[in-house]
């Protein structure tokens, strides 16, 4: 395949890539992440905390959105830089959360970036690093606090 031709499927399973973690955080399809994540995938979630590997990814993930009646992640703006087998990808996110009968308010979004680092494996492009940006949030922070998280 030409080498303009490959970059532009490489940026299209990217994109797909991206787009799939959204996917399996509001399906609550859990073993999708591994499709997602490098076996040693490291994130910065910022105060979320800083899981290594696709296990303690999911786990913290899992806990911190896994009982909560709905989620919605919107991802967009996505750009892409392909280097042979590596590539970064940045891309803007909303995230709405819901938890009925929450003291506040039943609603919390998040607007920010998504920064990654992602590499071609047998399987498919998989994400290797991601580093979460915060850029806003409104409404109730409570109702995405884990349980004795401060």
């Amino acid at each position: 395949m030409p080498d303009d031709l490959q970059v532009l499927v490489d940026r299209l399973e990217i994109g797909e890539l991206l787009a799939r973690y959204s996917t399996a955080l509001d399906g609550r399809d859990w073993n999708l992440l591994a499709e997602v994540f490098t076996p040693d995938a490291e994130c910065d979630y910022g105060s979320l905390g800083n899981p290594h590997g696709v296990d303690e990814i999911t786990t913290l993930v899992r806990s911190t959105i896994g009982d909560l009646d709905s989620t919605q992640h919107l991802v967009g703006n996505v750009v892409v830089a392909v280097r042979g087998d590596e590539a970064t990808a940045d891309c803007y996110l909303i995230s709405q959360h819901i938890r009925q009968g929450t003291p506040g308010g039943d609603h919390y979004l998040l607007g920010g970036r998504y920064s990654d680092r992602v590499v071609r494996t047998p399987a498919g492009w998989r994400i290797a690093h991601r580093t979460l940006h915060r850029m806003w949030t409104t409404g109730n922070r409570d109702v995405v606090r884990r349980p004795g998280a401060v």
